[in-house]
């Protein structure tokens, strides 16, 4: 379930804002402060009253706990031991990749009496573009391994747009999950709330893993994981101000900065392309040619010569890349206005690795003459095979 990290289609919020959100929202939580420093920990815990603290790291990834992010104290010295442990430094989980996310806040939260766990959540179910009330009884658990072993124990309902959540649809989960009594109700009151949530504040998905039903019987949400559509934000200015820089990929920060679509990937072969379509189909020719691309990359189709050297002074700082596809089709955007742009790119990088260059479209033969005399050494292409199977090629020989 996961996507982008932050600055693609979704932007994430830490646990403590989703928290603060779901409080007014009416789902239960429990009672927590957010520090910075050990010694706010330590107010944070006196605040709040014990015996038990819970001391969380605040980093935009999932499997905190097998990382050593969540630790249980029963004093205030150790909710201060626990914090300062934590806070500055970089926290490596299975969803954070090798360099892990770096932590600047803690959460202190009061401890619960846990009798069950359940795993609940709202996304879009693609497939039937339509949003999926989940729930699973294996709550605290990575939830996919769930599924892969145990797909019998993940339920859900498909909610139609016209009638919303229905509350037999709630009921249904909650006896599915083997709720009685009042639990049904409270659980019907708090999934209501929670696809309110959703659709109001424009929401990708909305996680809670786990839900606990404590040992008083209450059901109250023990995490929380909120993702917000970008694209949305305009919308919610209040969602935008919760962004934190720090949990980004510097890369990806930076094309944002220029309305740049970036995403960062594991390979070698830098692409430049305009229109989301065409880039996944030229990461895709990449690969069918044995190559590996190191990133996605839309300038977009109001592109300019600023913009265009802005992208590739971008992704040739990618230490990784031994060659770059630029693709580009002339809708929209000239593609003059792009050859522009990666030969003032070319000569202000100093590049070092192979280019190869595909244009067709408005200005096609114009932009190829621009590049043939240019006196750089640029790699025509004649079309989109013919680029992939170049690149590739190129990309290979820099490795030997």
């Amino acid at each position: 379930m996961r996507a982008f990290r932050a600055t693609g289609t979704q932007m994430n919020l830490h646990e403590y804002q989703a928290k603060e959100v779901f409080r007014n929202y009416g789902i239960p939580v429990p009672a927590g402060r957010v520090a910075a420093t050990a010694e706010e920990a330590a107010a944070a815990a006196t605040a709040l009253g014990g015996p038990v603290w819970v001391v969380k790291a605040q980093v935009h990834a999932g499997g905190r706990g097998k990382a050593g992010g969540v630790k249980v104290t029963r004093d205030v010295a150790a909710v201060r031991a626990a914090a300062a442990e934590l806070l500055g430094r970089r926290l490596v989980t299975q969803q954070t990749g090798a360099d892990g996310l770096p932590i600047e806040r803690v959460y202190v939260e009061s401890g619960s009496e846990i009798a069950r766990e359940i795993y609940l959540s709202l996304t879009l179910n693609r497939e039937k573009s339509r949003i999926a009330l989940i729930a699973s009884p294996a709550g605290g658990m990575d939830i996919e391994e769930v599924a892969h072993k145990t797909p019998e124990k993940i339920l859900s309902v498909i909610i139609h747009p016209a009638a919303g959540l229905q509350g037999f649809q709630a009921r249904e989960l909650a006896f599915g999950l083997g709720l009685t009594g009042p639990q049904v109700a409270e659980f019907q009151a708090l999934v209501t709330s929670l696809y309110r949530l959703y659709i109001e504040k424009d929401l990708s998905l909305v996680e809670i893993n786990p839900l606990i039903v404590t040992k008083a019987g209450s059901l109250v949400a023990l995490d929380a994981k909120m993702n917000v559509d970008a694209n949305a934000l305009f919308r919610h200015p209040e969602l935008g101000q919760l962004r934190d820089p720090s949990q980004e990929d510097p890369m990806e920060r930076r094309a944002a900065e220029h309305d740049l679509n970036y995403v960062s990937l594991d390979g070698d072969i830098a692409c430049m392309v305009n229109g989301a379509g065409l880039a996944m189909a030229t990461m895709d020719l990449i690969k069918l040619h044995g190559g590996q691309p190191a990133n996605f990359l839309d300038v977009g189709g109001g592109a300019t010569p600023e913009r265009v050297t802005a992208a590739f002074e971008l992704i040739l700082s990618n230490p990784r890349v031994r060659a770059v596809l630029v693709n580009i089709f002339g809708g929209i955007v000239r593609c003059d206005i792009i050859a522009e742009g990666v030969i003032t790119a070319v000569k202000k990088v100093g590049v070092k690795v192979p280019v190869v260059v595909r244009l067709e479209g408005t200005n096609a033969d114009k932009a190829r003459t621009m590049l043939a005399q240019s006196g750089l050494t640029i790699t025509p292409a004649d079309d989109l095979t013919d680029a992939a199977r170049k690149v590739v090629s190129l990309a290979k020989k820099g490795k030997a």
